[in-house]
């Protein structure tokens, strides 16, 4: 912080029940880019150094607070405080003050942010604050000049360009509803001023709140300092009330993110419709097709090409690899692989460096090592698939017997024959066969070959045939 010393704390307000969204899941927990919006917020003013972070709960508490406690990130601890009934922006920050120990700083500085402004950004909140202290103002808004300010709080200035107050829309008159500076309901703050202003307000509205611009209006009367930092973007500080605007705030987060990466060494080629989580983590020389979805802890290594139309999802791609018209959850796709065109990687599949996975195949809790290949039509479930193996077209694994999963385990340089089916528990020994349409039962012995339905084996086939590793 360039300006001043004193401690800061920052309120998110994150109580609302946001009828608007028309949804069972509190407001503040809807995800962008694959991360709730409150969470957002957290992020822009946790680059501030802050003494303690507060944040207002009420409707769903609960899972508010749980989403709160496990963000591992915030540089400092977030506390919640529950507003047991939303009596508006006034009542929530007399209760967010409750928690702040009485030993703190009366000097101390409080920041507060709707938890519903998932698009703030830190360098917008530093400059308030520093305006805010360099100036020695009871209270600093933050506003934005918007093109269109039905609805909103107007700022009415006074002559020497100082906040004098904050008009309510319907309250406005014909010249204050022309004015398109408006409340962005962010503040800062000082704390010993705050206090005794919010003992001033009262519930005497049409809403019976108890609102925070009240507040201010009582510390302007007083004779107080309000000044105002306008906003560099004004789509920085909307709120999010309804599902239109929720989609609109997600494509300028994606948008940003977008941005970051291709300044990083990202190709992309159609931003516009490429889509990354927030917590993906991206290398250089990476080539992203139109139709990508990279979602949850999801990472690329360098120089790997992803897309067109893939979905992956807390999966680890790595270096140089290729993944087309496919859908990985919960994977690890090794350096040099091959996924697709129209496979489904399901959890717990590994790919070893340079293996395939190919046109129309499953896998699910499989290990399928370096080298292997699965090009096409196949399922392959709690199986492992060794070096160099190569199952052909229509080979599935038969893993469950109604009650339980059963492993299959297929040794290197394994060739299975169109459309075989391995019963599991089984073991296909290294170097062995099957032949077209076997159903194989019990264990093949290495460098056999079982064909047939059931299968019957022919020890040693391969080695009579002169077969070896260097031909499979």
């Amino acid at each position: 912080m360039s300006a001043g010393a004193r401690p800061l704390t920052a309120i998110v307000l994150a109580a609302g029940e946001g009828t608007r969204m028309k949804s069972a899941v509190p407001k503040v927990l809807h995800p962008l880019c694959g991360r709730p919006m409150v969470l957002h917020v957290l992020d822009a003013v946790g680059s501030l150094p802050l003494d303690r972070v507060v944040v207002v709960v009420g409707h769903g508490a609960e899972r508010v607070s749980k989403t709160l406690a496990e963000n591992a990130d915030a540089p400092v601890p977030v506390e919640s405080v529950l507003q047991a009934q939303q009596r508006g922006t006034g009542d929530a920050m007399a209760v967010a003050l409750t928690v702040i120990p009485e030993d703190f700083s009366d000097d101390d500085d409080v920041l507060v942010v709707p938890g519903d402004t998932p698009l703030l950004r830190a360098d917008t909140l530093r400059a308030m604050v520093d305006l805010h202290r360099s100036s020695g103002a009871a209270a600093t808004v933050l506003t934005a000049v918007v093109p269109d300010a039905t609805g909103y709080g107007r700022i009415v200035r006074d002559r020497d360009g100082r906040v004098d107050r904050i008009v309510e829309h319907r309250d406005a008159s014909e010249a204050e509803l022309a004015i398109n500076e408006i409340n962005t309901s962010i503040y800062c703050f000082r704390r010993a001023l705050l206090a005794p202003a919010l003992r001033r307000i009262t519930p005497d509205n049409s809403q019976g709140e108890y609102y925070l611009t009240d507040a201010v209006a009582f510390l302007r009367q007083a004779g107080h300092r309000v000044d105002a930092v306008i906003a560099p973007d004004c789509i920085e500080a909307g709120g999010i009330n309804d599902r239109a605007q929720l989609a609109a705030a997600e494509a300028e987060v994606r948008r940003r993110i977008n941005d970051h990466w291709m300044r990083e060494g990202v190709t992309m080629v159609d931003p516009e419709h490429t889509y990354i989580d927030v917590s993906v983590v991206l290398g250089r020389d990476i080539r992203l097709w139109p139709g990508v979805h990279l979602q949850g802890r999801t990472t690329v290594g360098d120089r790997s090409e992803i897309g067109p139309d893939c979905r992956l999802v807390d999966t680890v791609v790595g270096e140089d690899a290729s993944v087309t018209y496919s859908i990985a959850r919960d994977c690890d796709i090794g350096n040099g692989a091959n996924v697709g065109p129209y496979a489904s990687l399901r959890p717990g599949t590994t790919l070893g460096s340079g293996a395939k996975v190919g046109t129309f195949v499953e896998t699910k809790n499989a290990d399928i090592r370096a080298g292997a290949k699965v090009p096409h039509l196949a399922y392959v479930g709690d199986a492992e698939i060794g070096e160099r193996a190569n199952l052909g077209a229509g080979t599935i694994t038969a893993n469950y017997d109604g009650t339980h999963k059963h492993r299959t385990i297929v040794g290197p340089s394994v060739r299975t024959g169109s459309n075989t089916v391995l019963v599991a528990p089984i073991v296909i020994g290294e170097g062995s066969y099957t032949g077209a349409g076997a159903v194989v039962t019990r264990d093949v012995p290495p460098r056999s070959l079982a064909k047939g339905v059931p299968a019957k084996i022919v020890e040693g086939w391969a080695s009579e045939r002169g077969a070896d590793d260097e031909h499979h």
